[in-house]
């Protein structure tokens, strides 16, 4: 009787591709090196499996495509997680068998992704995977933290933090997508043209994406979890640089830098609220530019984008999405504003995770304008139509139509 075992084509695939990058390798005796090479196998299958995952989505005619968009995704360490969805802890211990090295090292070896901190990541994670495993076509939007929150240390008995510099060593996991680049503004003036109104932002970035692929299991359908890291828009000012001013000559690259650092930067000066508040909107803005161009790629027309599309914003950190969704449908693709608003309020969802005032985040109208002018007139008509629907409902209730507002009027708007 014949004992040979036939290979799967995603365990032959892993075999290859493990021997490949691991001989590969400059140091093949470290867990390490493992680590990488058994991510270099997986990726191969998960980018199959996101091959054909996205071209079912494409081809489904009445399929509506969730994203969901937070601050935060505690990811966890993802070897463990991909050999299990794919099947291939046996080929993996296999795989080792020769280096003499346990799985539990290597996958001991794996920085834990630095892009959540608690719950609120642990769920957005949780989703993706579910998204995956139930079918539902879907994309994570988040951001490409360098240090996440902190590493903790105790030194003489009291804790102390310090940069979690988690990419130190490269993420074998994530896929950059140069294609995929949008320009991000911040500051500048609205200009009236004709009836309209268009922003010209005094500051630019440009969002990079990366691409980590979420197996689902028992199924090879796949989520996406599209990261944005902040690039400079321009070079540096060569000039400047060739007369020795050399830091202020890459001065737009460390703004844009800044804002890939941390998250959730410390909030108790203006400083680190505005750089909260850049970092949101780099978020939002780019998911939302690249969720557009998905649906008017797949569709031709913006006809149908609220139907096809769910953007479901994970706590208060995108709740900029109502406002850049509404700019970016009647200031770049003129659509009058109550097409748009039906969009928009189609399409958008929210959780809320707590009602305690110190964790909903309220912006100063001051700083919101000078980084946002455009969104500002957009919270202003919104909230002068809501209002509207407020007196018209409570005729005389001041109190409550104040309650209501978008703008809070008592000490600093």
């Amino acid at each position: 009787m014949s004992t040979h075992t036939t290979l799967t084509p995603a365990a032959t695939t892993f075999r290859e591709g493990f021997r490949r990058a691991l001989a590969a390798s400059a140091d093949p005796d470290t867990p390490q090196a493992c680590l990488r090479a058994a991510a270099d196998a997986c990726r191969d299958e998960l980018l199959a499996r996101w091959a054909r995952t996205q071209a079912t989505d494409r081809r489904a005619k009445n399929g509506r495509r969730v994203h969901y968009m937070s601050m935060e995704f505690l990811m966890g360490r993802a070897l463990s997680n991909a050999l299990a969805a794919l099947g291939l802890d046996g080929e993996m211990r296999a795989a080792l068998k020769p280096t003499g090295i346990a799985l539990a090292d290597v996958l001991e070896s794996e920085a834990d992704a630095a892009l959540g901190n608690g719950g609120l990541g642990r769920l957005a994670a949780c989703f993706l995977d579910a998204f995956a495993t139930l079918g539902v076509p879907s994309f994570g939007y988040g951001m490409r933290y360098e240090y996440g929150m902190f590493a903790q240390g105790i030194e003489n008995g009291r804790q102390v933090e310090h940069p979690d510099h988690w990419l130190k060593f490269g993420n074998p996991w994530e896929i950059p997508r140069p294609e995929l680049r949008y320009p991000v503004g911040f500051g500048g003036r609205v200009h009236g043209e004709g009836s309209g109104r268009r922003w010209v932002p005094a500051e630019r970035v440009v969002a990079q994406a990366y691409d980590f692929i979420v197996p689902g299991h028992d199924t090879v359908r796949v989520s996406t979890l599209r990261k944005w890291s902040a690039q400079a828009e321009g070079a540096i000012d060569f000039p400047m640089f060739c007369r020795g001013e050399h830091l202020a000559a890459g001065r737009n690259r460390l703004a844009a830098d800044l804002l890939n650092w941390v998250l959730y930067p410390d909030d108790s000066t203006d400083a680190g609220r505005e750089l909260r508040l850049r970092q949101e909107y780099l978020l939002v803005c780019a998911s939302l530019q690249d969720i557009v161009a998905r649906h008017l790629k797949e569709n031709g027309s913006l006809a149908g984008l609220g139907e096809r599309n769910a953007v479901h914003l994970n706590d208060t950190h995108p709740a900029i999405v109502p406002l850049e969704l509404m700019r970016l449908l009647v200031d770049e693709h003129g659509l009058v504003w109550k097409e748009a608003w039906a969009i928009t309020h189609q399409a958008v969802s929210y959780t809320n995770h707590t009602l305690m005032p110190e964790a909903l985040e309220t912006w100063p109208v001051r700083m919101f304008e000078a980084l946002l002018p455009r969104h500002l007139e957009i919270v202003y008509e919104i909230n002068a139509r809501h209002l509207q629907v407020v007196r018209e409902r409570f005729p005389g209730d001041d109190a409550l139509a104040a309650r209501m507002s978008l703008i809070d009027e008592s000490g600093e708007r």
